[in-house]
């Protein structure tokens, strides 16, 4: 079965979610949130760095746990129309739970 490429908007919308986790980490090493989450520190700098556009609904429930987000928040900022209003960019402090 051949894969649908992605839309430039779903490119994004990775993009924005790696952005989103790798503010989240903080200080803290990728290898420390991977093996808290579960997942290899490959899987998460894939999806940090947006060469994991769509990864798995369950890998983002472990790393969302790991780093304190909730799914509501995940899916608030990736579900943003433009950058600019992303975490990274001045778009709003990133809501984190305390740990």
């Amino acid at each position: 079965m051949v894969r649908t490429p992605l839309t430039p908007e779903e490119r994004a919308r990775g993009e924005r979610l790696g952005r989103l986790l790798r503010e989240a980490r903080g200080d803290r090493s990728m290898p420390e949130v991977a093996a808290v989450a579960g997942v290899s520190a490959e899987t998460l700098r894939k999806i940090e760095t947006g060469r994991a556009p769509t990864p798995a609904f369950f890998t983002i429930v472990a790393l969302a746990r790991a780093l304190g987000l909730s799914l509501d928040t995940l899916a608030e900022w990736c579900a943003l129309a433009t950058a600019e209003a992303g975490p990274d960019d001045g778009g709003g402090a990133l809501p984190v739970a305390a740990a």
